[in-house]
């Protein structure tokens, strides 16, 4: 166990690999047969994709001839020619942005009608040759689609003599072109004709004319702006002037006249406040300066000691110089007096002389100091007039300033207005100055950085790319047509098209077999009464006994193939009586049949071939035409089924015909008789197999009443002949028939011609593998 493990192991991870290199051949796999398809196709098709491609390279041979060359002369134009700084900062217009819109805009302008009348009266291009051709054809093509359209021809549109036709113009615009060089500025205008040098010529014309005009409509704005700036100049200069002038006569009419930068109230209020504050500065000074004093004397009133009254007086006070020579004196008669007491007694002479004295000085001290408070009390209360006067004038003059607010506010609002139009004024002078002097000096923003020369090579036709037009589009437009022939080619041509499409097995694909007319003629020539009277068959055509003469060619193998398909037919356990059709005449189930009878008959086995075809017996007609019996005879007992029976020598086979008296209306009546039901039971006793020919599906009803006589029906369907939709429709009408048909048959296929259909299985049509065993055509 140990030991298988790892081969286990080893076959689990290669299963992966193994499912992978399936999947890559199978992709190979549908890649060659993809590959193969289109070589069956080419193969199938080539002759059409070839005269296609001649003809196409034909028709560019002969336009090549017939159409004259045409000569492309290019000039190249700038766009955004950059401008000197000092004019672009005097220039009134502004710098134009060159945008993809710009050069569309541009490019427009190059290709209109005014730059095309231009050019032709500029160069007398009405009067040319190639456009007096152009112009006359143009006539031709209008006159006629006129005519076609049944318009009358309007009145109005006759050209006068010095009016360029509408054709001319037409006729030029069709010759011009312009376009964008990549992504840059550049513009190319090209210009074909049949003389190089015109193409040239005109080229450059364009471009003239182009920057000409840019440059007139440049001057003429320039010319319009500086006449509308002086215009306005004047306009501003009369508007700043009388703005001015409005706002001096409302400052006189408002007695608003200005001293030193400000007006006259407003300077007066500042000076009245200064004045005031100063008033009350003095006031309070005097009014301290009194309380001082009234304090000093009440104080020295009710003191009584001498000793404190210098210290008692103010640095105010001791401003006085009488009150300090007082003071002095005051101090000095107070030391001496206190030194004489302590020497001579409290009470000596001297030291009451001296007390006297300080007394004195003392009230003389307070006498000064009352006059000072008087002096005072006269400043204070002229301070205080003052004070009141100025408070009153200001009150006045604040009251006057609110009646002046109003007209404050309106003489600031013409000054403003006065301002602004002036500095408007000095901008568009500014602006007029420099317009003015650019006009004398126009530029445009565009230039020709290249002109046009005479074309040395013809643009149109190029004969190259002519020719590899022709040649491809030849290859493309057949290949196209085989392909539109291809799939509008709805017919049978291969066995699994026939069985996808009828959802039957094809049982065989039997070849055309042509055979010489002479010997047919002779066999028929070989007929003699003796064979009348003994009913053999003797002017059997050589077609249905190709199974006997050539029995090693693919026809008869073929033949080979249907019968044993009908002898292990899965349907049935026996299929006795076979039943051979097709869906339209003339596809071959008379020849399969017979062939089918021949071969079936040739290998000793007892087999009688059944004309059903009663409307046609086409079999009968060329089997046995001198018969005077058949089924319809057999069948309503006029003649026993022995005398109606006809013979062939050769391969003991038995033929049942239909003989033709007349025009018989009601055939699907008598095959589904029970007297024919009855004849078809005897024939089944006496043959192992019985071949119905019967009358095709599609044109009669015959067939579909035959289900209760035939085992199991063969469809033949001619190859590259009958249409699938008819095989469809006409087995979707016979269910019957549909749900017995043991398979169906490609008839009259062309074996060489099935390698070009059948792309999977072309090797199984080679000639070789057959020639192996021995098998051969003829």
């Amino acid at each position: 166990m140990m030991l298988q493990t790892p081969s286990l192991q080893t076959d689990r991870t290669r299963l992966p690999l193994t499912m992978q290199m399936q999947s890559g051949q199978q992709d190979g796999a549908d890649i060659g047969a993809l590959i193969k398809s289109a070589l069956v196709f080419l193969r199938r098709q080539y002759l059409m994709i070839l005269v296609t491609a001649a003809l196409a390279s034909a028709t560019s041979m002969l336009y090549l001839r017939l159409v004259p060359p045409t000569y492309t002369a290019q000039v190249q134009i700038l766009l955004g020619n950059p401008r000197a700084q000092f004019l672009q900062q005097q220039s009134l217009l502004s710098e134009p942005l060159v945008d993809v819109a710009q050069i569309e805009t541009q490019l427009q302008i190059i290709k209109s009608r005014a730059t095309a009348v231009a050019v032709i009266k500029q160069l007398a291009l009405a009067d040319h040759p190639d456009f007096k051709e152009a112009s006359s054809s143009l006539s031709s093509l209008q006159r006629w689609i006129r005519k076609w359209r049944s318009n009358p021809p309007e009145g109005g549109q006759s050209t006068k003599p010095n009016q360029l036709s509408e054709n001319t113009i037409a006729a030029f615009l069709d010759r011009l072109s312009a376009g964008r060089v990549s992504y840059s500025h550049v513009i190319e205008v090209n210009f074909s004709s049949s003389d190089p040098q015109l193409a040239a010529d005109i080229a450059n014309a364009v471009a003239n004319v182009y920057i000409s005009d840019q440059l007139s409509a440049k001057f003429e704005a320039t010319r319009t702006a500086t006449g509308w700036l002086q215009e306005r100049l004047r306009s501003l200069g009369d508007e700043a002037l009388t703005a001015e002038r409005a706002v001096n006569a409302y400052r006189s009419q408002n007695n608003m006249v200005s001293a030193g930068g400000k007006p006259i109230d407003e300077q007066q209020i500042n000076d009245l406040n200064a004045r005031l504050v100063a008033a009350r500065a003095q006031a309070s000074d005097a009014q301290v300066k009194l309380k001082r004093y009234e304090s000093i004397l009440q104080s020295n009133s009710t003191n009584s000691s001498a000793a404190d009254l210098p210290e008692a007086l103010g640095a105010d006070v001791l401003q006085s110089q009488i009150i300090n020579g007082l003071r002095q004196q005051y101090l000095d008669f107070s030391r001496r007096e206190a030194e004489w007491s302590t020497r001579y007694g409290h009470d000596h002479l001297a030291v009451v002389n001296l007390r006297n004295r300080v007394r004195d000085t003392r009230t003389s001290i307070l006498e000064e100091v009352r006059r000072l408070a008087e002096s005072s009390r006269n400043e204070f209360e002229a301070a205080q007039q003052r004070l009141q006067e100025q408070e009153k004038q200001l009150a006045q003059a604040v009251s006057q300033s609110r009646v002046t607010n109003s007209a404050e506010l309106t003489i600031r609002e013409l000054e403003s207005r006065a301002k602004s139009l002036r500095a408007l004024y000095e901008t568009f002078l500014q602006h007029y100055m420099g317009s003015a002097q650019q006009e004398t000096f126009p530029i445009s923003e565009t230039r020709v950085i290249f002109p046009a020369s005479a074309a040395q090579t013809r643009s149109k036709p190029k004969t190259k790319v002519v020719l590899a037009f022709g040649l491809l589009g030849g290859l493309a437009l057949g290949i196209l047509l085989a392909f539109v022939r291809d799939v509008m080619d709805r017919v049978f041509r291969t066995s699994s098209q026939l069985e996808a499409a009828l959802e039957l097995p094809c049982l065989s694909l039997v070849p055309l077999l042509l055979v010489p007319k002479t010997r047919r003629r002779t066999i028929r020539a070989q007929q003699t009464h003796e064979d009348l009277s003994q009913r053999t068959l003797s002017t059997v055509p050589e077609i249905h006994h190709a199974v006997v003469s050539m029995p090693l060619s693919r026809y008869t193998e073929a033949i080979r193939s249907i019968k044993l398909a009908i002898d292990h037919s899965p349907a049935k356990a026996s299929n006795q009586v076979i039943g051979v059709t097709s869906a339209l005449p003339n596809e071959g189930k008379t020849t399969i049949a017979a062939s089918l009878a021949q071969l079936i008959g040739h290998s000793g086995k007892k087999v009688i071939i059944v004309d059903c075809d009663l409307r046609n017996p086409s079999l009968s007609s060329s089997v046995a035409p001198k018969a005077t019996a058949g089924i319809v005879e057999v069948a309503n007992g006029s003649r026993p089924l022995e005398e109606a029976i006809w013979h062939d020598p050769k391969t003991n086979l038995a033929f049942l015909p239909a003989v033709r008296r007349g025009t018989l209306l009601h055939t699907s009546e008598i095959l589904s008789a029970e007297s024919i039901s009855k004849l078809f039971d005897r024939l089944r006793q006496n043959y192992d197999y019985i071949i119905v020919d019967l009358p095709p599906l599609t044109p009669l009803v015959d067939v579909r009443v035959t289900g209760s006589l035939v085992d199991c029906y063969v469809l033949v369907v001619e190859w590259g002949r009958t249409k699938i939709d008819v095989i469809q429709h006409a087995l979707h009408t016979a269910p019957m028939v549909s749900d017995a048909l043991i398979g169906a048959i490609l008839n009259k296929t062309d074996i060489r011609a099935m390698s070009r259909y059948d792309a999977r299985r072309s090797d199984y049509y080679d000639d070789s593998h057959y020639i192996r065993y021995g098998f051969s055509d003829a």
